[in-house]
């Protein structure tokens, strides 16, 4: 397998992964977990060396289920984005009316009424020249003279005939006439099989007992559908002798039965329903056994049986029912499962498994679960719950009341989020949403760096590979301001961005390339980059400095770093010069309070690059100085976004590489908004979290809406704040109802004088309602709605996912 550099030898990977801080004195390794999140522990089990031995598992016999497998084999169906789906339940969907319009009765019922009734006038011989036309089609001698009444049998049989058509011509009038298929798509064709077979069926039964009432036994008279056509055959033969032939009368049954079921039949779809019966009776004669069903219970690790790993999978589940793997295991063997499958090393996988059992591919840091959790997570969908969808007008049937959560797939995006202090960003978003990542990163999934200020409650320090704390003495690690490069201009446009990026009066690539200017022959010179203190005496024109420098790039080699520096010479003291202001901007971060940090000279902390996350999944914490360093921190976490902005769209990985500003004032740049919007297609994000919009640059609110594909505003925003959301969210079309209502004035004495008596008794004037209905286009949220309509511990998030789904912005209680 590959291990991406977690199991190299130290020291001999290209991009070594670096040492989590030490613990604390007393501190021992955190205990193996034994539980899934938001469970009950499992009971004691034995200890289990999966190096000695190997569990009898069977899984088509009962097994005692531990709550991690409780957990893992709970339904994720597939859903919107932004929707939490652990155990989702998606809603029914709203069936269509059942109630048929009254149209539609009164179709059916009237031509039903009109038939009833001109067949009981036909049958009273109520109609004028009623036999006229039977009498022309009809030889004379089968009736008296003058009259239509029979003289032979053949006119009485003629008068059977004539019954049976008309009857048959009033049927298919009523149908055609009347609402007749409608009723029948409602009661019968629109249920499922087989109750619509069913119901046909009974109908057939009832059409039967009219047409055969005597073979049910039943008393009335039977409908002229059987005499009539026996009545024809007499006609057409000329003799009753005909019918002592029991074939031709069983005959003429079974045919007229047929005719009956016939509709029945279409509507009930019998032939369908009798075809499918036949072909599973014919493939059980030919002995066709169902192939056994796979246990598709994810705690069964179906995807390994289906690959022919069977002693893999057992021992997997056998761990997985025994209480000893947690989620973060299952999510980090699941995870290697696919990466293994992608690269066609599944022999190594099961070698791997069958050795180290439910404890293979740990993290670096030894760690399997975190020292605490504070939100809810889903490691096998990667999400984590910060609240529940508010059920309202403007939330889909199928977000209100789900939980909303945050993916991968969601903070790919980027995610910006705007709220006055204390309306908890850190508490319900960031805190959660780094503590996702970092369970993510122990299954190899994910990489996240976290900056805040000291102090802020993002857990504890065992929870993290590296912690930078700036102005620290006692911080085990530093943070490198050249991320490791060896190219002078890519360390000077980082250095660029972080001093001056926020600065609308100096370019960023004067800026760059005066830097470039000296960090070149620097390097050149002495093999590594200058310190912080020794870059601004060069920016400042320091005298031996430079000369220092320049002395040092006597040889011959170094022509192109002299001229370099001759440029730089040229520049200095020239109006637009940039270097006065990077030098001003450097003295920030040149105190004494950093003094040992930036790579100084004997500093004792070990420097931390951030090139690191973009080839290991990492958990890093950078803690910016807590008080008196505004600017410097500033600096810092724009150093940090640029770094990481540049960094995160080089190389291929396979992990997702995330970076958390909890406070992103000043940090947003012009360079910046142009790289965020590239991260989503190289499986990387950032979440930018400020107090107000204000604290970014006014020229760039429009382009920093536009670059993160996640926006939420939390309960108490300003107008203005709600505004740059509002124009953000954009319309939608919505219908409205105006109902006006105009006083009645009547024109006749009556009508005034009625009026006027309902005005005394009721006190109301009588009135007429005209209503308007409209499609008019309205903003989603308004800004006052944003400043005024959120309530305390709530927000409103719109989701974009990186396959381009979208959520719209809805009402999230943070609290549910």
């Amino acid at each position: 397998m590959d291990s991406d550099g977690t199991r190299d030898a130290r020291g001999t990977h290209a991009h070594p992964v670096p040492r989590p801080t030490a613990p604390a004195e007393g501190a021992g390794v955190p205990p193996r977990p034994t539980r899934a999140p938001d469970v009950p522990p499992p009971a004691a089990q034995p200890s289990y060396d999966p190096h000695t031995a190997q569990p009898s598992y069977d899984p088509h016999t009962a097994q005692p289920r531990s709550p991690v497998a409780e957990w893992l084999d709970q339904p994720r169906p597939a859903v919107e984005p932004g929707i939490w789906r652990y155990g989702y339940r998606p809603p029914k969907a709203a069936r269509p009316a059942q109630r048929l319009a009254p149209v539609t009765i009164v179709g059916f019922v009237v031509p039903l009424a009109a038939g009833l009734l001109l067949w009981s006038l036909w049958r009273h011989g109520s109609f004028p020249y009623q036999w006229t036309v039977l009498k022309l089609l009809t030889p004379d001698d089968w009736w008296w003279g003058g009259t239509t009444t029979p003289k032979t049998f053949k006119g009485a049989e003629a008068l059977t005939v004539a019954d049976g058509v008309v009857f048959a011509i009033l049927v298919y009038v009523m149908a055609r006439l009347g609402s007749w298929s409608d009723i029948i798509r409602h009661v019968v064709t629109r249920r499922e099989q087989p109750t619509r077979a069913l119901i046909a069926a009974l109908g057939a039964l009832i059409a039967l007992a009219f047409v055969f009432p005597g073979a049910f036994g039943l008393g009335w008279n039977a409908l002229p559908v059987q005499d009539p056509l026996f009545s024809l055959i007499v006609l057409i033969t000329g003799d009753y002798s005909v019918f002592a032939s029991q074939w031709l009368t069983d005959g003429l049954y079974a045919l007229i039965t047929l005719l009956v079921l016939w509709p029945f039949a279409r509507i009930g779809g019998w032939w369908p329903l009798a075809k499918a019966a036949l072909a599973a009776r014919a493939r059980a004669k030919a002995g066709e056994a169902a192939p056994q069903a796979v246990d598709r219970r994810p705690s069964q690790w179906p995807e390994l049986r289906e690959a022919g790993q069977h002693q893999a999978a057992d021992l997997l589940a056998a761990e997985v029912h025994a209480g000893r793997m947690n989620d973060v295991d299952c999510a980090r063997v699941g995870h290697m499962w696919t990466v293994a499958r992608a690269r066609a090393r599944i022999s190594s996988f099961s070698d791997t498994v069958l050795r180290e059992g439910g404890a293979a591919w740990t993290h670096p840091s030894g760690h399997r679960d975190l020292p605490g959790r504070s939100a809810r997570h889903d490691l096998v969908a990667g999400q984590v719950r910060i609240g529940q969808w508010v059920t309202g007008e403007r939330t889909p049937p199928g977000y209100g009341g789900a939980g909303a959560a945050l993916a991968p797939d969601t903070l790919g995006t980027s995610l910006l989020a705007v709220g006055p202090s204390g309306s908890g960003k850190t508490h319900r978003l960031i805190r959660p949403v780094v503590e996702s990542l970092g369970l993510q990163a122990l299954t190899g999934q994910c990489a996240v760096v976290a900056v805040c200020a000291a102090g802020t409650p993002l857990g504890p320090d065992s929870a993290y590979d590296v912690v930078v704390r700036l102005g620290d003495p006692a911080s085990v690690h530093d943070l490198d301001p050249y991320a490791e490069s060896e190219d002078p201009d890519e360390a000077a446009a980082f250095l660029a961005e972080a001093l001056v990026g926020d600065l609308d009066t100096v370019s960023g690539q004067r800026a760059a390339t005066a830097l470039a200017q000296l960090l070149g022959p620097h390097r050149a010179a002495y093999g590594r980059f200058p310190t912080l203190p020794a870059l601004r005496e060069l920016l400042e024109g320091e005298p031996s400095a430079l000369a220092a420098l320049r002395a040092a790039l006597a040889g011959d080699e170094h022509t192109a770093m002299r001229r370099e520096l001759d440029a730089r010479a040229r520049q200095s003291g020239s109006t637009g010069d940039p270097a006065p202001v990077l030098a001003d901007r450097l003295a920030a971060l040149d105190r004494p309070a950093f003094a040992e940090f930036f790579g100084a000279d004997g500093a004792g902390a070990r420097p931390f690059s951030l090139r690191a996350v973009a080839h290991h999944p990492l958990r890093v914490r950078v803690d910016l100085p807590e008080r008196g360093h505004e600017e410097a921190s500033w600096i810092v976490t724009r150093l940090v976004l640029a770094q990481f902005g540049a960094l995160a769209l080089t190389g291929e990985r396979t992990h997702f590489v995330c970076l958390v500003l909890d406070d992103a004032t000043g940090a947003v740049t012009t360079e910046s908004l142009r790289r965020i919007p590239r991260l989503r297609s190289r499986n990387a994000g950032v979440v930018l979290a400020l107090r107000t919009i204000g604290d970014v640059p006014e020229a760039l609110h429009g382009p920093l809406y536009a670059a993160v594909g996640c926006r939420m505003a939390f309960s108490g925003v300003a107008t203005w704040d709600g505004g740059r959301f509002a124009d953000a969210w954009g319309t939608e079309w919505v219908e409205t109802r105006d109902v006006a209502r105009h006083t009645v004035f009547a024109d006749q004495p009556m009508t005034r004088a009625i009026h006027a008596l309902r005005k005394l008794v009721t006190g109301k004037a009588v009135t007429t309602e005209a209503v308007t209905v409209r499609q008019v286009e309205r903003a989603r949220w308004s800004a006052s709605e944003l400043a005024h309509g959120v309530p305390a511990g709530h927000a409103v998030l719109s989701l974009t996912s990186v396959r381009g789904e979208h959520a719209p912005p809805l009402l999230v209680d943070l609290r549910g």
